[in-house]
């Protein structure tokens, strides 16, 4: 099934409708109503239909926006589809969604016919794709490929344009790769669409008179894709936790502009097993394939970016000090990648953004060499970016945001000065609007990212918003902070399991071990009494951390609730693993 526009370009079908009967799904594009295919619900079986040619009517009638994929449990198929969607922008001048909700349809009659542990272990897979159905931070076009990024675009062949958007798509950035297969293999190719997860922001603003806007878009890697400590370093293969392209791109007056960075987890074979530890501690893996997969994960880079700056902001002391000293040695056996080690908190610690011109000092020739890609209203390539920082701190999410949104400032003001439309001494900051608006898409960019990973808003937000920690940020962090210890020790087992299984991580059959046989050490019994006692004194805590600044006993209060939440904390950590939540499937790998 092919659906061309008149320029040439592929388009998918942008509404559905889903036709519900006895024994079967059928969904049917608005548009074309000719166009459609049925998925039989007691075997998954897939077939495409001609015309309107089914006699009974359907028992059900519903509006759909797109199908995301399929996958096959112990039981039967399961057809993920969108139940509800926004358009939040436009890319290269092509409508942009984001899913706002999802919804399994099940395929599964033959569940009757499992045997005990196969309905538990089908009941416990169906808990996995209930936590896929609130997956954060989907966007998809059905016009343009959201994958690419400006410049490969514009150097690819033109012919791609009329291939379907999952042949056009990188794959490394297709969220839901794993679940096409079978939509693939029935030549669906106008109802496949390819997510992407990560965050699509844009603001428009007045400069010289001239409209322009700006957009970021992040796409999330989908080869080591986990949560927070359940997906640390690098895997053999040189994929690196929460790796992730961020493109910052600039229209004003028929030109375009795009400036590409990286982040990505310490490419080291490492790990943070969640204890009941407020900041558990960091293990490196001795593995003797380790400076095999660094060099992988750099020379991956080099062939896709170009010249690679590697740019470590972690701590130079304790555990994240052995992390950045281990990085530096195996970063030395790599002449031809740069490695900068910047102590983000010993010169920011105290708000103070600024010396972040320290780090950009060192990296200043790096930055101005690699450039930015440029296109006139032509189609002419002006410049190339020739390579990318990558920026990575622990968790590559708060101390990496702030420092990339200072990159993509400086950039952006040799792009507006290049274009004329500021003076060689001139810079954004000093034009309130844009500024204002240019900060907002970096900290509405750095929350979904951090949502995404570790379940919270970033941290550090002051610092992109006023150049310096406020009070109230200061709070807001530290209710992030206790809310990213609760749900790393107590949900994010659950994420991960489903992570894996809708990432092809961990395939389904019955000759494998049953999920509840993999992790023998987990008990979810201690499970509700830990987050009872860890809620009700994070709730207090926080009930009166706000009104902490109001005066000196609220500010008591909140230290007596902190220190006994923090009893708690301890009386439970006696018990370590048993009360984590801990994934059954292959979280650790």
């Amino acid at each position: 099934m092919e659906n061309i526009t008149p320029s040439g370009g592929f388009k998918l079908f942008n509404q559905l409708q889903l036709q519900e009967f006895p024994d079967k799904f059928i969904i049917r594009s608005t548009d074309s109503p000719e166009q459609a295919f049925s998925i039989g619900r007691s075997d998954g079986v897939i077939e495409q239909q001609t015309g309107d040619s089914y006699s009974q009517s359907p028992t059900k009638v519903s509006t759909i926006y797109g199908v995301v994929g399929t996958i096959r449990l112990l039981a039967g198929t399961y057809v993920l589809i969108i139940t509800s969607r926004k358009e939040v922008g436009s890319y290269l001048g092509f409508p942009i969604f984001r899913v706002m909700s999802m919804r399994f349809l099940s395929c599964n009659d033959a569940l009757q016919l499992s045997t005990a542990q196969e309905k538990k272990d089908e009941a416990y897979f169906i808990t996995l794709l209930k936590a896929v159905e609130s997956t954060p931070g989907l966007y998809y076009s059905y016009e343009t490929d959201l994958t690419l990024n400006l410049q490969r675009t514009c150097n690819l062949a033109e012919g791609r344009a009329s291939k379907p958007l999952w042949k056009q798509a990188d794959p490394r950035f297709v969220w839901n790769r794993n679940l096409l297969d079978e939509l693939i293999e029935c030549k669906l190719d106008a109802f496949i669409i390819p997510l992407v997860q990560g965050s699509f922001q844009t603001a428009q603003f007045t400069i010289k008179s001239s409209i322009a806007n700006i957009t970021l878009v992040s796409r999330r890697c989908t080869r080591r894709l986990g949560t927070r400590m359940w997906r640390r370093g690098a895997n053999l293969e040189g994929d690196t936790a929460n790796f992730i392209e961020t493109e910052q791109l600039f229209e004003f007056e028929g030109f375009r502009s795009s400036f590409l960075q990286i982040r990505g987890s310490i490419p080291l074979l490492w790990e943070q097993i969640v204890d009941l530890s407020y900041k558990p501690r960091l293990r490196i893996i001795n593995h003797e394939e380790t400076p095999k997969a660094v060099e992988r994960h750099f020379h991956d880079l080099t062939q896709r970016y170009g010249e690679t700056v590697a740019v470590d902001l972690t701590d130079k002391h304790g555990d994240e000090g052995q992390l950045s000293m281990a990085y530096a040695s195996e970063m030395e056996k790599l002449p031809h990648v740069r490695y900068v080690s910047f102590d983000f908190h010993h010169y920011c610690g105290n708000s103070n953004f600024d010396n972040l011109q320290l780090l950009y000092d060192q990296i200043s020739v790096d930055v101005e060499k690699q450039g930015y890609f440029l296109v006139d209203s032509e189609g002419k390539i002006l410049m190339e970016q020739k390579g990318a920082i990558r920026v990575n701190c622990i968790d590559c999410l708060d101390r990496t945001n702030v420092t990339q949104s200072y990159l993509a400032q400086k950039s952006l003001n040799s792009q507006l000065q290049r274009l004329g439309a500021l003076s060689s001494t001139e810079c954004i900051s000093k034009f309130d609007e844009i500024y204002e608006k240019f900060k907002t898409v970096w900290i509405e960019q750095g929350d979904e990212i951090s949502l995404e990973y570790s379940g919270t808003h970033a941290l550090k937000r002051d610092l992109v918003r006023f150049g310096k920690q406020t009070f109230s940020g200061l709070i807001k962090d530290g209710m992030s902070a206790l809310s990213r210890y609760y749900l790393n020790n107590f949900h994010d087992g659950i994420r991960q399991d489903a992570m894996d299984l809708i990432s092809g991580h961990y395939t389904v059959n019955r000759n494998n071990p049953s999920p509840f046989q993999l992790n023998g050490f987990e008990s979810l019994s201690y499970l509700p009494v830990a987050s009872a006692l860890l809620v009700g004194g994070l709730t207090l805590t926080s009930f009166t951390l706000n009104q902490a600044g109001r005066n000196a006993q609220h500010f008591a209060s909140s230290v007596l609730w902190a220190g006994l939440t923090a009893g708690v904390m301890a009386l439970v950590k006696a018990n370590g693993r048993q009360f984590c939540s801990r994934p059954r499937l292959c979280g650790l790998l």
